[in-house]
This record gives C-alpha cells, structure tokens and sequence, in this order.
C-alpha cells in the first residue's frame, strides 16, 4: 500500500493470493515511482535501493556489525517519518473484513479491499 504523507490517503493497492514477500508484491505489481519521490519503507524492502535511488531504508544490524549510535539515531527518524503509514493500515484494518481470516471468493478481495481503501479517503477529506 502506498501512502501519500502529505494528505495521509491511499494512493496505490496491490494484493496477491497467499504468503508473498513486501519487495516481492512490490516488483511484480509493476508500479513505478517517480525518480524524484522520496520513499521511505521498512527494512523488507533491502533491494528496492536499486530500483528506485531516492529511497530511505533502516539499516540492518548482523552480528558482526553491530549498529552504531548515529545508524540508531537514523533508523528511528525513518520510523518516526514511516509510523504514518502504519497508522493508515490501522486505520484500514477497523473494517474487520481485512484484520479477519477473509472467508468469501478470493477473486473479489482485491476489489473490496480498494472500496475500503476509497472509503478511507473519503473519511479523511
């Protein structure tokens, strides 16, 4: 889901069929952003430097590399900068038909998940 950070609306969906990767949905669901649109995910996204060169991702610590102050100082501005779109799938997430196990015909969740979406982005208008 792609959030706009200014209005806080939805601006893009993309569902598929069972367990998928984030960066993996992301790829195949062939949407394009614009080169001079700062993104700003979480750390699933690793590869998506390549792809898009104006994005903010956390840096990860290993073991043998543990994280120094200012690389902690810098992954919690990006969370504070990203908590924005977790409060927007909160929000999404009232209408139980997404939080809960969906039961009806899989074809139409994608529909139903994009009339939500909409009806969203009327609320917040």
């Amino acid at each position: 889901m792609l959030v706009d950070k200014k209005s806080k609306a939805v601006i893009c969906t993309s569902i598929t069929n069972g367990r998928r990767h984030d960066f993996r949905l992301f790829k195949e669901s062939g949407v394009r952003i614009h080169p001079d649109i700062k993104t700003v995910t979480d750390t699933g996204y690793q590869g998506l430097g390549k792809i898009h060169s104006n994005s903010a991702l956390p840096k990860k610590k290993t073991k043998k590399n543990p994280l120094t102050k200012e690389d902690k100082r810098n992954n919690r501005a990006l969370s504070s900068q990203r908590v924005l779109n977790e409060h927007v799938i909160g929000m999404i997430k009232r209408f139980k038909i997404v939080s809960d196990r969906y039961r009806n015909r899989r074809k139409r969740f994608g529909l139903r998940f994009n009339l939500i979406a909409a009806i969203y982005n009327m609320e917040i208008r």
